[in-house]
């Protein structure tokens, strides 16, 4: 099955200035577990890789973190689809891993795991590093406005970056579901005429 990998903080969910603490704090964009649901049930495998240096700054515990997506998988199962995966990296920037995005580790423990290459999938993201990440693993880079991603716009558009001419722009997770369904992706915005 396809894959598309998603970060998880600005494109499924609410992300506060800080960091989201506990299934409760955690909100649903709108749209974005109806747009999970259907790209599951259209035969998407669907993994999320997202940084959580919360973990190692204590701002929440393990238990949190997995009650937090024991909620995304419970809200997407009740709409009728399924998360494959959730890969996390628990470190700071400080700590020089090899699994904190843009670096490759979440990936490549991705592929490892479902014994697959992540070549030519789509990666949605709202951070530059996402795009960053998706462009040195020959994925399919997409930027979400949500969450962050109008900031990483202006930041990508004030500095032209011929790599990032085949990022494709959409408003949030619900559109992008809405393209891909509807067989439209290849006539989204690009960089850099995206507005």
């Amino acid at each position: 099955m396809p894959m598309i990998i998603l970060g998880r903080d600005g494109v499924i969910n609410e992300a506060p200035d800080t960091c989201v603490r506990s299934a409760d704090e955690w909100q649903p964009l709108p749209g974005s577990i109806e747009a999970l649901a259907a790209l599951s049930r259209a035969g998407y495998q669907l993994v999320i890789a997202t940084n959580q240096s919360g973990l190692t700054l204590g701002r929440f515990d393990l238990d949190d973190l997995e009650a937090i997506h024991t909620r995304l998988r419970a809200l997407v199962e009740d709409a009728g689809g399924e998360i494959a995966a959730i890969f996390y990296c628990p470190h700071g920037p400080e700590d020089h891993c090899r699994c904190r995005k843009p670096k490759p580790g979440l990936l490549e423990a991705i592929e490892a795991e479902f014994d697959t290459s992540l070549y030519g999938c789509y990666l949605l993201g709202d951070k530059l590093e996402d795009l960053q990440l998706a462009l040195a693993k020959g994925c399919k880079p997409v930027l979400l406005k949500s969450g962050e991603g109008e900031r990483t716009l202006k930041k990508i558009m004030a500095h032209s970056n011929p790599h990032l001419e085949n990022t494709v722009l959409f408003a949030d997770l619900a559109q992008f579901a809405q393209f891909l369904l509807d067989g439209c992706v290849e006539d989204a915005n690009r960089f850099p005429a995206a507005p």
